[in-house]
């Protein structure tokens, strides 16, 4: 009589046993996938594309006074020559000509000037092009309530 481990699956000969050998190169293998997912993970990270990740004024604020710029901060450095920002009132009327310039402290930040604004909404709208060559474009808005006067 044949033993179990020994038989396929219609119960004749010619069945295989399991080894210690071939668990020990499952487990190999399973390990070198994982090494492998684990060390891609920051590759996966360098695809990502910019991100604002901070602004001021912020998103949806409500301030009681003008600001005196708008600046926005980003994931990853930011090509200056390449980047727009706008302020546009309630009419959709951009409020500045100036061109936003790199933050000579930080370049993955951009600046622009702002003339003193008139109680009211405003739309900021923003394009970049991140150092990996992606664009990235959103907008968000704020209100100024109050007084006018720049901090």
């Amino acid at each position: 009589m044949m033993p179990n481990f020994l038989r396929n699956r219609n119960g004749t000969g010619g069945g295989r046993m399991v080894t210690s050998l071939d668990r020990c190169t499952a487990l190999r293998v399973s390990l070198s996938l994982m090494v492998v997912l684990v060390l891609g993970m920051p590759a996966a990270s360098a695809l990502a594309h910019s991100m604002l990740v901070k602004a001021e004024p912020p998103q949806r604020a409500v301030l009681t006074k003008s600001p005196s710029q708008v600046r926005l901060w980003f994931n990853e450095q930011i090509e200056g020559d390449y980047a727009s920002l706008v302020v546009l009132d309630d009419k959709k009327q951009s409020i500045t000509e100036v061109k936003p310039t790199l933050a000579p402290d930080d370049p993955k930040s951009i600046i622009l000037p702002l003339p003193e604004l008139v109680p009211g909404k405003y739309s900021i709208k923003f394009r970049v092009l991140s150092v990996d060559g992606h664009v990235v474009e959103s907008s968000f808005g704020f209100t100024v309530k109050g007084e006018t006067q720049k901090k």
